[in-house]
């Protein structure tokens, strides 16, 4: 069985997102890919004007719901204190012994994985499948997988897929702004968004 692994907030989730976990799954073969949504991050952990963690939940399961290889997982929702992906990963090889691991991150964290809690045993535990974004420098990108490689004997695969220059934080900003959203997520979400006003209190 191979799996692929999505963590992030996803406050809120959108079709980059889902975007991403299609083409992983597409061109790596994967069985499923796995939506984890971070309960504490510890590089985010002031979140006044955002979802709450059961929130961001039901807006995870709602955009994914359609999708017959997209599963939800609530395990780092579950966590006491913060969350760390060597934690997660070293759960999920117990919880699908056998699989191969697949954890997909985006260029920019590739950049900063030296800073990671524990960047060894993440590579022990899974291949690092990287998305690269419109500005991230080609030759900036294959130095740090080589870095990694070398440092931590990676396995990194590079992922090409389209990228839809979007992220969670301008979304949020547009919403607090009146700024129309339709379109960069599934209709279901932005109900969601509306039902429960999320994000117009927030201060840009």
């Amino acid at each position: 069985m191979k799996i692929g692994i999505m963590g992030g907030t996803f406050d809120p989730i959108h079709i980059g997102h889902l975007i991403l976990g299609e083409s992983a799954w597409q061109q790596l073969g994967l069985d499923y890919v796995i939506y984890l949504p971070a309960g504490n991050p510890p590089h985010k952990q002031h979140r006044e004007g955002r979802a709450t963690d059961r929130q961001r939940m039901d807006m995870v399961q709602l955009a994914t719901a359609e999708n017959p290889h997209f599963i939800v997982s609530d395990f780092e929702m579950n966590e006491d204190g913060f969350t760390y992906t060597y934690r997660t990963l070293e759960h999920m090889r117990k919880e699908y012994p056998g699989a191969e691991i697949y954890f997909i991150i985006g260029a920019d964290s590739l950049f900063d994985f030296d800073t990671w809690r524990e960047p060894q045993k993440i590579c022990d535990n899974c291949t690092l499948v990287v998305a690269t974004r419109y500005h991230t420098s080609a030759e900036e990108l294959d130095a740090a997988i080589r870095h990694c490689r070398k440092t931590y004997h990676a396995s990194i695969v590079k992922l090409d897929t389209e990228n839809i220059d979007c992220s969670s934080r301008m979304l949020r900003e547009w919403i607090s702004r009146g700024h129309s959203i339709r379109y960069y997520m599934p209709d279901s979400v932005l109900e969601y968004i509306r039902k429960y006003g999320l994000y117009k209190t927030l201060q840009c």
